[in-house]
């Protein structure tokens, strides 16, 4: 079992509980040591991971996710509660709770994917990166906390292109590009997807120094089970404004197909705005 599993296990108590514990494995750690916010992608996959346990379908489809308060490393509970179980999609609400309050709501649908029904099939061209070799390494930039916190369990490779905001040199568009995998080995799935998802730094840095810019609504959708190797991410931002930002992002796997997609609003980072130098 990999941290990560560990990270996002959940144990069944009955009635549609499940107790968790957030990881500050996965948590933001700064430069002086504190210990912030856990990844919200990781709180997305412990979540799925009690809706799956009693879905009659194995793929999260759907799933649209509000983050209302930032969860402290201690014990939790998932609540999962189901709208519908159909016979080719079923809909779930599942809250992540701390101390009576509501961490993060979700609302998650179940499908089958991958049967071919011979009807239309069509997809967009993947990004285009450098080899892999060529890339920035994310951690390289993270000083005292390289091997830390979320920094330390992902191996996150930036496109350069997308990467000068890490030497006060922003490209000044709001994109992210890079390859994507845990630090320890582990195949792709649905649970790595929800990482995946919002594994890039924020957009916004390719603009401005900022601090830590907190996701308010996500929503992402699983399109094929992934093949072995690394992700290809991409990110980018069509808006930007009022101390609020957009950010829609792709993943694709080492096969070349397009296996998630999510959409994102998010707050500018506050107390640290303005370009970066």
């Amino acid at each position: 079992m990999t941290a990560f599993d560990e990270a996002t296990a959940v144990t069944p108590e009955g009635e549609g509980w499940y107790a968790t514990r957030p990881d500050e494995r996965f948590a933001i750690v700064s430069g002086d040591g504190t210990v912030g916010a856990v990844n919200g992608g990781v709180l997305l996959a412990t979540v799925l991971r009690a809706v799956l346990d009693t879905s009659p379908h194995p793929d999260p489809v759907a799933t649209s996710a509000h983050f209302l308060r930032v969860p402290r490393p201690q014990q939790a509970r998932v609540q999962v509660t189901w709208l519908k179980q159909g016979k080719t999609a079923a809909t779930a609400r599942a809250a992540l709770m701390q101390d009576g309050c509501c961490v993060l709501d979700t609302t998650i649908t179940t499908g089958t994917l991958g049967a071919a029904d011979g009807g239309l099939s069509w997809t967009g061209e993947p990004p285009v990166l450098p080899p892999v070799e060529e890339c920035t390494g994310f951690a390289d930039f993270a000083g005292a906390t390289r091997r830390t916190g979320y920094t330390g369990q992902v191996d996150l490779r930036l496109d350069p292109a997308t990467a000068g905001w890490l030497r006060g040199r922003p490209q000044g568009v709001p994109e992210m590009r890079g390859y994507f995998q845990l630090r320890e080995e582990r195949r792709p799935d649905a649970y790595l997807l929800a990482l995946a998802v919002d594994a890039l730094p924020p957009v916004i840095f390719g603009i401005a120094r900022a601090g830590w810019s907190p996701t308010v609504e996500l929503t992402w959708h699983m399109r094929a089970a992934p093949a072995p190797g690394l992700l290809r991410l991409a990110a980018r931002s069509r808006h930007v404004s009022g101390g609020w930002f957009d950010e829609e992002s792709e993943v694709w796997d080492a096969a070349g197909r397009l296996v998630a997609q999510s959409r994102q609003i998010a707050r500018v980072g506050r107390g640290r705005g303005g370009p970066a130098a």
